[in-house]
């Protein structure tokens, strides 16, 4: 089943599939096993940072290598800035790619986008647009700043035009997480807006780290079939890491790692459960 079978069923059905990101192979195999563990389909995700430090090529091989398995995992490209960079994770073997062209005037990401998908559709590859800007890094906020929402008639004349596998919008999300863990509500209204515009596009949501559970549950009924999650793995990546070196003289990482990777599944399966992708696995 490809990955744009799930989405689609997932936006008919009303659930959700997980994007995570990963930099490095211990947040991998924590997703991996999550996923096996509670038959999930799960989207592993990489930055034009992440996909540089780990290579996308070894990035694809890892991931095609769990794929093997029985796995139902796929490799996206997040936030591809370039045509030049996504030609790259193409040409590697990215199952998907996600063109970020929100910072373009509006024209002109409609433009780059149709060369996006020139590209991928011959090579059988996913292309997720974006419209509305999504502000913010992966890192820990004090605060929200300013969203630049998605205008529904934008969206609408944006998949007309361009005819996308998949939408990103902006709908009060940011990435990265406040300092107490809790992020403002996203703006469901606007939500329920753009989905009654494009109702057979599957939406995504960037900046899922944070958003609170039961605005989670509503915007998965109301057309978001795909949420990005990043800091909250890193966040649980690097305090239990950070616990574990402290906490012991262990130098061996194969025999400190496995504590790590176990905190960073747990998040994962939270996430899977939230997300009602649990036994959707094909």
């Amino acid at each position: 089943m490809k990955l744009i079978d799930y989405l689609k069923k997932a936006n008919k059905q009303g659930w959700a599939i997980g994007q995570f990101n990963i930099s490095n192979l211990e947040t991998l195999k924590a997703i991996i096993q999550a996923s096996k563990k509670l038959k999930s389909p799960v989207i592993i995700g990489t930055s034009e940072g992440e996909s540089s430090f780990i290579g996308l090529n070894e990035v694809v091989a890892l991931v095609r290598s769990f794929r093997k398995k029985g796995v139902s995992v796929f490799l996206n490209l997040d936030h591809g800035k370039t045509f030049d960079y996504i030609k790259e994770a193409v040409d590697a073997g990215y199952d998907s790619v996600h063109f970020d062209g929100s910072r373009l005037p509006f024209k002109e990401n409609i433009s780059t986008t149709k060369k996006v998908l020139a590209y991928c559709r011959k090579r059988g590859v996913q292309v997720e647009g974006e419209v509305g800007r999504i502000e913010g890094s992966s890192t820990v906020l004090k605060k929200a700043p300013e969203s630049l929402m998605t205008d529904p008639k934008e969206a609408e004349i944006f998949v007309k035009e361009t005819k996308v596998n998949s939408l990103a919008i902006s709908i009060g999300s940011f990435h990265g997480i406040r300092s107490s863990g809790v992020n403002p509500e996203i703006n469901l209204v606007r939500l329920k807006e753009i989905n009654n515009k494009i109702k057979n596009t599957p939406l995504v949501l960037h900046g899922g780290s944070g958003i609170p559970r039961a605005n989670i549950k509503k915007a998965v009924k109301l057309g978001i079939s795909k949420i990005n999650i990043n800091t909250e793995l890193r966040l649980a990546y690097t305090l239990n890491l950070e616990k574990v070196l402290m906490g012991g003289k262990e130098i061996v990482p194969y025999k400190y790692m496995p504590k790590v990777i176990k905190e960073v599944q747990k998040i994962v399966e939270e996430k899977i459960i939230l997300f009602e992708s649990k036994n959707k696995s094909v």
